[in-house]
């Protein structure tokens, strides 16, 4: 199974993807060493924040255990609609992560000696512009 794990530090995410299930049976709220995860992450410690399974259904840090549950949810949390009011019964996936969770997001609690930068040098590059030619004249 891979894991995609998106990785939050100062409104910047990086994107890692995992083969391990070292992080099968951790749930929302732990914290994990950087090196598990990728071994240039070496000093950091990571929180998990959330995530969500192969069908869509968001990990909730309400439900405890790995199965799916139905929830009266309100403004929020797994909500598109956040008319005042609005309450909605939602499928949702219990915290704990296991085979069928498909993307983990984490934050950084801890930073290492090598900055996320240096170390995803290829992701969070500004666009490049295209140049448009100028339209043909008839």
């Amino acid at each position: 199974m891979v894991f995609k794990i998106n990785i939050s530090e100062n409104g910047k995410a990086w994107k890692v993807q995992m083969e391990s299930e070292f992080l099968v049976g951790k749930s929302i709220g732990d914290k994990v060493d950087g090196k598990e995860i990728k071994p240039e992450l070496v000093g950091y410690e990571l929180e998990i924040t959330g995530g969500s399974d192969s069908a869509g259904f968001p990990l909730s840090k309400d439900v405890p255990g790995l199965a799916l549950k139905s929830q009266l949810l309100t403004r929020g949390f797994a909500m598109r609609d956040n008319t005042e009011g609005m309450r909605r019964k939602k499928t949702v996936r219990g915290k704990t992560i296991s085979a069928v969770v498909s993307l983990i997001n984490m934050r950084v609690v801890k930073a290492g000696a090598k900055s996320l930068k240096e170390i995803f040098p290829e992701q969070n590059q500004p666009k490049e512009k295209k140049a448009v030619a100028p339209a043909p004249v008839a």
